[in-house]
């Protein structure tokens, strides 16, 4: 990927540093005594105005594939993005811009100023970058505060015993049962012996399938009993004192130091559990397991692909087949994609779901982009077509959106699957809009597809290209043909 990026500054000369080796980067730079610095740096380096057609010419803007722009002047900025649109009209462009002005504001000027509509792809001010970098940091914070926390609990319980029972509700789904192996892994990464109980019977044949096949090590104790009666410390897994766990006493609830779950909190726990107990209650969140993967995430702890497999069916199993969602949950399956055992998933002979519709469901969620509320999804290199559909319907469920698509290579044509339950959108006449001068594409109101050959797109240099080139294509037509702007 050819990249111009305009200024040589401090900002200029950290981005080039960063795509350094990677992309084909070009600096270009007003500064005689800087350009010359940079280039005995080993930076391809054009000395000249960039506001100027020659220098952008000289630098080859008609051939470059990404304009970055780094100066913070406003009259240089639509100065500069006239005179790149003048010489190439497709290639993206990229501006710093400060904070007291907005990207529709920008493009306003530049029509003002010169009597032309040209686009600006992308930008980025100071202000929201620094926001956008706080919130995250934020969350991260958010994240490791229920983790350090529990780290800090069974610290203080292993001072005094290395044994901790991990109760689970009286019948275990695969949510309870992979939150329970999941805690009985960090447990055991700091030195304690675990034992994974339950009072009922496993009587759904995909779910004794499912402890089978991972290897969940699980054992069914009576109320009362000494199995029950000799662990010192109890950790509750998506459950809590009530109907459906029955093999407590109320004398063993003073031994429960431990209470992760994704259900409402019951009235009164805080009566029935010790005043030191580590409580970590959200009902905001749909599976207990995403939970435990944001735990293991934080302790970066080593996931082998049966827990993998265990948290993401689990979560698949709570979360209704994807179809309601929590940040929590997007990022636990995100982390889970690629460490699932797809064939150990498919041999627990879920009716609903094959190994590569599991990785393409994975894939969707990991690649979506949002456009209001418009999901695109890149499923990259697949052999299963009918999967894009199901991956299609699967995020349709997700809260706010209205209008999805999905698409994917398949041999060598893209494969493209849409839905809509917008009452406006016509989502067959949109693909035939979009696609259908490309290849072909239609459909009904509600639901479309089409199919394009790769064409010209063949002549990228590898895969990650292709894709990269495709997704550009197929997202800045499916948008158009919409009337949704990106950004």
């Amino acid at each position: 990927m050819r990249i111009l990026i305009l200024g040589g500054g401090a900002l200029g000369r950290s981005i080039a540093e960063a795509l350094k080796g990677e992309f084909d980067v070009v600096i270009v730079e007003k500064d005689e005594i800087r350009a010359r610095a940079l280039e005995e740096s080993g930076f391809h380096v054009v000395q000249g105005d960039f506001s100027y057609t020659a220098t952008l010419l000289k630098a080859g803007v008609e051939k470059s594939e990404l304009v970055i722009i780094t100066t913070m002047d406003v009259n240089t900025i639509k100065k500069t993005v006239y005179v790149i649109r003048t010489n190439n009209k497709e290639v993206p462009i990229l501006t710093v811009l400060p904070d007291e002005i907005s990207l529709e504001e920008l493009t306003e000027s530049i029509k003002e100023s010169f009597e032309a509509d040209v686009k600006v792809d992308y930008a980025i001010s100071p202000r929201t970058a620094l926001r956008d970098a706080l919130i995250g940091m934020v969350k991260h914070i958010g994240e490791r505060k229920n983790v350090n926390l529990l780290v800090k609990k069974l610290r203080e319980l292993k001072n005094e015993s290395d044994s901790l029972l991990i109760v689970m509700h009286d019948n275990p789904d695969p949510d309870s049962l992979a939150s329970a192996a999941a805690l009985s892994v960090i447990a055991q990464t700091l030195g304690f012996k675990t034992k994974i109980v339950h009072g009922g019977e496993i009587t759904h044949h995909e779910n004794r399938a499912f402890v089978n096949l991972l290897g969940i090590e699980v054992t069914r104790v009576s109320r009362g009993s000494y199995e029950l009666k000799r662990y010192p410390f109890i950790a509750l897994v998506d459950c809590q004192p009530n109907g459906n766990l029955t093999i407590l006493e109320s004398s063993d609830y003073g031994r429960i130091k431990i209470v992760i779950d994704h259900h409402q909190v019951l009235q009164h726990l805080s009566d029935v559990l010790p005043d030191d107990a580590f409580l970590d209650i959200r009902p905001d969140v749909n599976s207990a397991s995403s939970i435990l993967v944001e735990y293991l995430r934080g302790l970066n702890i080593s996931v082998s692909p049966p827990l993998a497999t265990a948290l993401f069916y689990g979560i698949y199993i709570d979360t209704k087949k994807f179809s309601k969602l929590s940040p929590v949950d997007l990022k636990a399956i995100e982390f889970l994609a690629g460490k699932v055992d797809y064939e150990l998933l498919d041999k627990i002979e879920h009716p609903d779901i094959s190994t590569e519709t599991a990785e393409i469901l994975a894939r969707a969620i990991m690649h979506r982009r949002i456009y209001k509320n418009v999901i695109i999804s890149n499923v990259g290199f697949i052999t299963n077509r009918d999967a894009l559909a199901e991956a299609a319907d699967f995020l349709l469920r997700l809260e706010g959106i209205t209008t999805v698509l999905v698409f994917g290579i398949v041999d060598d044509k893209i494969e493209i699957s849409a839905r809509t339950r917008d009452v406006r959108v016509n989502i067959g006449a949109v693909m035939k809009e979009a696609f259908g001068e490309m290849g072909s594409g239609g459909g009904h109101a509600r639901a479309g597809g089409a199919r394009i050959s790769l064409g010209i797109f063949k002549l990228a240099k590898d895969k990650n290209s292709l894709l990269k080139l495709v997704e550009e294509a197929v997202t800045e037509r499916f948008l158009e043909a919409l009337k949704v702007k990106e950004g």
